[in-house]
């Protein structure tokens, strides 16, 4: 049965974090996903960030909403951008072109490590309205709601 790895900070849970989780589901078949939520100690940079409890919360919504049972799946707290996928053996990780490098960093250091190296699942950008990769970012400055819709820009 696949152990599948995925991680992020999940911040507004937009549609590009979306089609992560959801294709590391459909990756995974019978097996477990393994989500990696990035803490707040990683994030000690960026108060804009909501805290690690909040974005779980909704992660565990979310997660809900798609039906899945409580034994496909596992959250675990992120300190470092690697988690367990370099101890663990995990048979997948689920990327976007944001954290490919990272995938790249860790089969590496498994190599280093004499451990086979997991099996990369790129999965593209989820495109805004106007073309450009939806990003928890764009939501932030208000450019854009977590489905890429446009806001309007308001004039004062």
């Amino acid at each position: 049965m696949p152990k599948v790895a995925v991680g992020g900070t999940f911040q507004y849970l937009h549609d590009g974090h979306a089609r992560l989780i959801e294709k590391a589901f459909e990756i995974a078949g019978n097996g477990k996903v393994y989500i990696g939520l990035t803490s707040d100690e990683m994030l000690q940079k960026d108060h804009s960030i909501e805290n690690y409890e909040n974005r779980r919360v909704r992660l565990l919504e979310y997660i809900d909403e798609m039906g899945v049972p409580k034994e496909k799946y596992e959250i675990t707290r992120l300190n470092d951008p690697c988690g367990p996928t370099i101890e663990e053996d995990f048979d997948y990780i689920i990327v976007s072109p944001e954290t490919y490098p990272v995938a790249l960093k860790i089969n590496r250091i498994r190599a280093e490590k004499e451990k086979k190296p997991l099996e990369i699942v790129y999965v593209e950008y989820v495109m805004a309205e106007d073309g450009t990769p939806i990003s928890s970012t764009r939501i932030s400055k208000g450019e854009i709601d977590r489905h890429g819709r446009l806001k309007k820009e308001s004039h004062a």
